[in-house]
């Protein structure tokens, strides 16, 4: 169903926005742009059965298989090899690797394309520590271990606003206006989160912990998981329309999914797992004018050549219940032989390939696995219906000056208090460069009840539905934006992160999603039901490190 301009912007933006936008239905669009995203047309093929089968001379050995070239597949890569296998090969559908950390780049500056930034790591991350000083962004190490980050890679003031009430204030909380009642809530809120920051089961494990696998699994922490954020402040006592707007946009801008819809436990971790102690500040921000592209590019440039983009893998299945085909074309018994095969195509030429290899790492989102794993539900007895998916849009819009404002300057993060997206990041905020043209990613989570249905009405709409709405969600921010654009480009993210419901992050699924499958492991954000980079990155490492123990095992 084609949704007219109102119903887009009420659907998309909410009531407050349609009102401030008028009801004509022809607005100004930018001179130029495009409608980008996952490709849509071959998932569909694959979905349809699409299956071309390699003949005998287009297969190849290797020792391991990664399927995925996002965040999780890219840290497998460098785990084996950082560990001296480099017999691997990286296999990614799109043309560029990264998934939801990808980024563009125009002659002005690069941009993201999705996340945008890392928080400083703890001390206990030792890994992502290692990763980060390979890149040259640690200048040391405290006395406890903790990254000193270089000053150009942190995010430079100022830092983050709001607008509301018609202007800008500093930080994120909407204090314009906010009564003695609201400062006290989010007094006591502050101070719960702290509680919980200190607080350490029998083993001393923190409650909260990024990576998750570092956090505890004691009862009363899981608890939080059986109930809402927006339903844990209201048992607290916290009505304070502020703190639950703070709340909400929290969850949001971290999970794409509204406090009503998020895991208290989730939230209680955004707030908790990143402090270093109780009373501190959150850690601070690590960013790039592309965001965690730049993480991306040197992942990507540690597997080399054995990333391998354009690459659309259709099945895998089991070399133990196979017959391998022969050299007259006919198939032929695997005689005492272990691991999988990998059927693929190369988009571009769709010439079929295929690969065996001793072990498999699966690093594409796990709706996927009954799609490509061959007898994946029979043989494991797992479902994929706990794992809901959300929606992104995300727009870059080049313009050629800033735009005149009221209030706080502009900042690297800006938030529109009264507007379901979440605002921009400003890409050419880290070179220092505070005036003439700039890129500005916006960025809007599709929070819909019916996921599914969310993700229709994004994919249905073409580039001028979605400019509009992205222009006049800026507008009330920014009157002249239309006038001020050069270009804006659209892309469609429509499994864009896991879905952190009540109840997912202790269920049973969930555990059982990241337990290998034979030679099969899996490696992806959504097993930690939150889809953060630590995640992705932790997954990456865990399932090399199967793999890696099972090639000494069986060599």
């Amino acid at each position: 169903m084609t949704l007219t301009r109102r119903e887009l912007i009420l659907t998309l933006l909410g009531a407050p926005a349609l009102l401030a936008s008028g009801c004509s239905e022809s607005r100004r669009l930018p001179p130029a742009g495009e409608l980008l995203g996952p490709a849509l047309e071959i998932g569909h093929r694959l979905r349809d059965g699409f299956r071309p089968q390699p003949n005998a001379d287009q297969w190849k050995d290797v020792a391991v298989v990664i399927v995925g070239g996002g965040v999780a597949g890219l840290s497998a890569a460098w785990r084996l090899k950082q560990s001296g296998c480099e017999d691997f090969v990286v296999l990614e559908l799109e043309q560029q690797a990264g998934g939801t950390s990808r980024s563009g780049l125009c002659d002005l500056t690069p941009y993201p394309w999705g996340a945008h930034y890392l928080p400083v790591p703890l001390s206990h991350n030792r890994d992502l520590i290692r990763l980060l000083d390979e890149m040259g962004v640690v200048d040391s190490l405290a006395d406890d271990g903790s990254p000193v980050i270089a000053e150009q890679f942190l995010c430079r003031d100022p830092d983050e606003r709001v607008f509301v009430d018609g202007e800008w204030i500093e930080g994120l909380y909407p204090a314009s206006g906010a009564s003695d009642d609201d400062l006290a809530q989010l007094a006591a809120f502050r101070k719960e989160v702290d509680r919980w920051s200190a607080w350490r089961d029998a083993a001393g494990r923190r409650a909260f912990s990024i990576p998750i696998r570092q956090a505890s699994e004691d009862a009363e922490v899981l608890k939080l998981d059986q109930i809402s954020m927006a339903e844990w402040l209201r048992q607290q006592g916290w009505m304070s329309d502020r703190l639950h707007w703070l709340v909400d946009y929290s969850c949001r801008d971290d999970y794409g999914s509204t406090a009503e819809q998020t895991s208290a436990w989730a939230g209680v971790l955004y707030f908790a797992a990143r402090l270093k102690e109780p009373g501190s500040d959150h850690q601070p921000l690590m960013t790039w004018p592309e965001g965690n592209g730049r993480i991306v590019k040197h992942l990507a440039s540690q597997a080399g050549a054995r990333l391998q983009t354009g690459i659309a893998v259709t099945q895998i299945r089991s070399r133990q219940s196979r017959q391998r085909v022969g050299a007259d074309g006919n198939d032929s018994p695997i005689s005492g032989e272990t691991g999988c095969e990998v059927l693929a195509f190369d988009t571009a030429s769709e010439q079929p390939i295929g690969w065996r290899a001793k072990s498999v790492i699966f690093a594409a989102p796990q709706f996927l696995a009954p799609r490509l794993i061959e007898a994946f539900a029979e043989r494991t007895g797992r479902g994929v219906e706990a794992f809901e998916y959300g929606s992104w849009l995300v727009a870059n819009v080049h313009l050629s000056r800033r735009p005149r404002e009221a209030g706080f300057p502009l900042s690297w993060d800006n938030v529109i208090h009264e507007s379901r997206s979440l605002g921009y990041v400003v890409a050419t905020h880290q070179s220092g460069n505070d005036h003439g043209p700039t890129v500005l990613t916006w960025y809007h989570p599709l929070c819909d009840a019916n996921a599914k249905a969310a993700r229709q009405q994004l994919l249905q709409a073409t580039w001028s539905d979605l400019a509009d709405v992205v222009l006049t969600d800026l507008e009330r921010p920014h009157p002249e934006i239309r006038e001020l654009v050069t270009r804006l480009d659209v892309f469609r993210w429509g499994h864009a992160m896991i879905r952190t419901r009540p109840g997912f992050i202790s269920s049973s699924q969930r555990r059982q999603a990241a337990q290998p499958d034979g030679p099969i492991h899996f490696a992806n954000t959504d097993l930690s039901g939150i889809a953060l980079f630590e995640e992705a990155f932790d997954h990456g490492l865990r399932a090399a490190d199967e793999v890696l123990a099972s090639l000494t095992t069986n060599s």
